[in-house]
Parts: C-alpha cells; sequence; structure tokens
C-alpha cells in the first residue's frame, strides 16, 4: 500500500451503529443509550467533533453536553451522500452503492451527482441505494417514524432513496424543526424521528468553518440544541451526531490539475475535490496510479483493489458496486482541495470549508445525548 492509513478508533461507535442504537433504547433493550420512549436523531451537517472542540466558546451548551468519549467514526468518502445513507441504512458504502458525491455509473460510463443528481441523472432511487433503509423496515414493523427536514428535501431522489418509509415535513426554520420533532416523539410512544440540520454545512462551504459566520451560526443551533433538549424532557431521548466534519481550504491551497500526465490515461473524474474517485481508460489503471504517486507526500494514493482491501468502503463491497469505486482514489491529507481545472465550472472552487477525506477532522463526529440520553 502507498501510506500507512490513519487508524479508527476501536472503541467509538460507527455511524452505521447509530440508529440501531436508538432503536434498542426505544425498544427497551439494555445498549450504549437508557431506555426511552421515544427519541429523536438529530443530524447537524458539517459539524464534526474537532471543530465543535475548536469553537467551544461558541457553543457552551453542547461543549458542556458533550464528554471525552461521545464521538463516532463516519463512513469513507466523508461525505454527505454516502454518510447519511449509511446513517439511515445501517452498512457502509460498498454495501448500499452510495460511494461518494458523484460515481461512475458502470453501465453508462456516465460520471453522476449521488446527492442531487437523482432527479436529472436518471439514478433509480429504488435500485441505485441497495441497502433497505431503516426506516421503511421500522415503518413495515408498525413503529411510527418521522422525518423533520427543510422543505426542498422532502421529495428529492435522495430522500426517496434513503428515508422513504416515514412520514416527512419539510420546515424552514431549524427552531420550527426542533420544534417539530419534540412534539411528534412526545406524541407518538415508540417513535423513532430524524431531525436534520444542514445550516451549518451550508455556511462552512461558503466561508469556512474558522469563520466568524461559522461560529455565528454555531451559537444559533447550540440554542436549539438547548430548547430541543428542554422540551423533550426524560422521556424523550436525543442523540446529537454529524454526517462528516469539515476543514477550510484556501484558495492558494487548491491544486488544479488538468491535461498532462495525471490525466493522460483518465477516462473520467469522480468525488470531490478531498476524496478523487479516478476511472482509468480500459487497461491503464496502473498507469493512472503509477501518475498520481508523485502526490503522496499530501495524500493517500490507492488503487481500488487496495481501497477495498482495507476496508475503506466497509467489510463487504458487493460486486455491483465495486465499478462504481475509481480505479485510484487520491484522498487528500494536506489541507488541499483537487480540481480538474479542464471544466468550465469554476464555481465549486468558491468554497472554503472542505470534506471527504480520511483525515480525524474530516470522519470523527459527535455524539452527544441530550433529552431522556443525557447523562
Amino acid at each position: 500500500m502507498s501510506l500507512s492509513l490513519p487508524a479508527r478508533s476501536v472503541t467509538a461507535p460507527r455511524l452505521t451503529d447509530v440508529v440501531p442504537i436508538v432503536q434498542a433504547a426505544i425498544d427497551g433493550k439494555d445498549g450504549l443509550f437508557p431506555r426511552v420512549s421515544s427519541a429523536i436523531v438529530f443530524v447537524v451537517d458539517g459539524l464534526g467533533a474537532r471543530n465543535l472542540a475548536a469553537r467551544r466558546a461558541h457553543a457552551r451548551f453542547l461543549g458542556a453536553a458533550m464528554g471525552r468519549r461521545d464521538t463516532a467514526s463516519t463512513v469513507f468518502p466523508s461525505t454527505t451522500a454516502a454518510a447519511l445513507t449509511s446513517l439511515w441504512t445501517g452498512v457502509w458504502p460498498g454495501e448500499h452503492g452510495v460511494v461518494g458525491y458523484r460515481a461512475r455509473v458502470p453501465e453508462t460510463g456516465d460520471v453522476e451527482n449521488q446527492l442531487t443528481g437523482w432527479d436529472t441523472g436518471g439514478l433509480d432511487p429504488l435500485t441505485w441505494q441497495r441497502a433497505a433503509p431503516i426506516l421503511q423496515t421500522a415503518a413495515d414493523e408498525g413503529r411510527p417514524v418521522f422525518v423533520v427536514s427543510k422543505p426542498e428535501y422532502r421529495d428529492s431522489g435522495f430522500t426517496r432513496a434513503t428515508l422513504r418509509g416515514a412520514e416527512i415535513h419539510g420546515v424552514a426554520s431549524l427552531a420550527e424543526r426542533a420544534e417539530l420533532a419534540a412534539h411528534l416523539a412526545r406524541a407518538h410512544a415508540g417513535a423513532l424521528v430524524y431531525l436534520y440540520a444542514p445550516e451549518l454545512d451550508v455556511v462552512g462551504h461558503r466561508v469556512g468553518a474558522e469563520s466568524e459566520r461559522w461560529a455565528n451560526a454555531l451559537e444559533e443551533l447550540d440554542a436549539v440544541a438547548r430548547r430541543l433538549h428542554e422540551r423533550v424532557g426524560k422521556d424523550v431521548g436525543v442523540v446529537l451526531t454529524a454526517d462528516h466534519g469539515m476543514v477550510d481550504v484556501p484558495s492558494e491551497r487548491q491544486v488544479l490539475f488538468g491535461a498532462g500526465p495525471l490525466t493522460d490515461a483518465v477516462s473520467a473524474v469522480g468525488g470531490e475535490p478531498r476524496m478523487l474517485h479516478l476511472y482509468a481508460q480500459p487497461g491503464a489503471a496502473s498507469e493512472v496510479h503509477a501518475a498520481w504517486l508523485g502526490e503522496q507526500h499530501r495524500s493517500w494514493v490507492l488503487t481500488r483493489d487496495e481501497a477495498v482491501a482495507a476496508g475503506l468502503f466497509g467489510p463487504v463491497v458487493a460486486p455491483e458496486v465495486r465499478d462504481r469505486i475509481g480505479d485510484v482514489l487520491v484522498a487528500a491529507r494536506a489541507r488541499i482541495a483537487y480540481y480538474d481545472d479542464r471544466v468550465a465550472d469554476t464555481a465549486p472552487r468558491r468554497m472554503v470549508g472542505q470534506h471527504g477525506s480520511l483525515t480525524d477532522e474530516e470522519t470523527t463526529v459527535p455524539l452527544i445525548r441530550l433529552g431522556g440520553f443525557a447523562r
């Protein structure tokens, strides 16, 4: 293998464990969380455990509620499409098939957006995502299940792929979203409620997690979390977690690549700026790998076989999923981001906050117990 990969905690829960742990608590089974009558899984998109620790002064409630061991490890790639699918199926990307932000469809060769491109890229939410959604299974078993998110996500292809089976509510304001989630959890015994907050991630991408605007957004989130904790009481458990953390990459740290040795044998580029899927021309995977080995001083450069053998996409990679993974993966280790400068649309280069790779900042997320789960 080109470089030693970072060690993952052997004691911290994985993101795939979170919802089953919560369900066990609702069902009155002994486990990591105490027994409750119903529960809320509160996902704050983009809130890494290290991001929160660095801005603890702006999140006094959450900072006080979070113990040293209140973390979980997200999946690889550490990006929303892969992580939220893993959270709500309980399996890794190698099984559910959403292997990153953008991935190649083996049958067509097209590279499709697995977060926002379902309706325009021709991905079938019922088949491309291969695992049974936890909420659908729970609903079929008679559990009340609810999703409280932003209105624009209510009928999206990604929602259908990962959250079908639930009663879905679209609410614009985060404070009102949290209030509705609390009401639903209290009103329905045995309920599992998903509360989603994308606001912090949006600010982080635009201006960075080290910005004043991000700190202000964190303060607003902290106030919402405090009110939710107080609102639900001791009968409803709340666990606050995230899909990934974030690192800031200034424009001068962007690595531009285009026509030349790095792409001579590349037929398509997928993934995202901190975790590239490079799809080689037929028979040229070794050539692509050799060309990119010069990036080892600042990135992990792996073949598909190396990544699969290392378990990066989980303990199982289904045969149908294998070819969705790039022939070569380039995961940033330093604070850099890769951009193909042959692409005419340069708007993505304005993004400051980034994620997707294997660093601790990107892969360690909070697992904070509130309401009936609080210690």
